[in-house]
């Protein structure tokens, strides 16, 4: 091989080892709440909040009247917010957004108004590792920033292989 060769190898290593202390091989912790589900009967979502504003200890202060999430034409979303602290509170997992399966996981933030709903990397629970989301469609950030960094690796190799033969 000529020293072209190795120079270019060298090179492409030097990228490489650089991509990778910057953190793009990492997975990073997404945002997730639990929220019920648009098809739910409202009696099973009722029971279900009434489950877990009692027994379940979640706190549903926010959504009784007065509170900021409090919205009494709207069971779905009150249900949402006391099902968000019940998974944030007890470890995000699918498990503990069930609800008599009322219940899903987004990644979509369900918040609305002054109604703000604390997500799993609020709760400091980031590192979920569990099934894909519900109404998964954001964009990782992450995953972008690693397709940027090989398209830019790969316009220099480009760029590298016609100097280097």
């Amino acid at each position: 091989m000529d020293s072209g060769v190795y120079l270019f190898f060298a090179l492409f290593s030097l990228i490489c080892a650089a991509a990778a202390a910057q953190g793009g091989g990492g997975v990073a912790a997404r945002e997730l709440w639990c929220v019920a589900k648009n098809n739910a009967e409202d009696a099973a979502l009722q029971s279900a909040l009434d489950w877990t504003c009692g027994p379940g200890g979640a706190d549903c202060g926010p959504i009784q009247n007065g509170g900021p999430c409090y919205d009494a034409a709207d069971l779905q979303k009150t249900a949402s917010f006391a099902f968000n602290d019940y998974f944030l509170k007890h470890g995000p997992s699918e498990e503990t957004c069930n609800f008599a399966n009322t219940a899903a996981i987004t990644d979509l933030n369900p918040s609305h108004g002054s109604c703000k709903f604390p997500s799993s990397l609020a709760a400091g629970k980031g590192n979920f590792s569990g099934a894909a989301a519900a109404n998964s469609g954001g964009v990782d950030p992450s995953s972008a920033s690693s397709v940027a960094r090989l398209r830019s690796l790969m316009n220099f190799m480009l760029f590298a292989i016609p100097l280097v033969v």
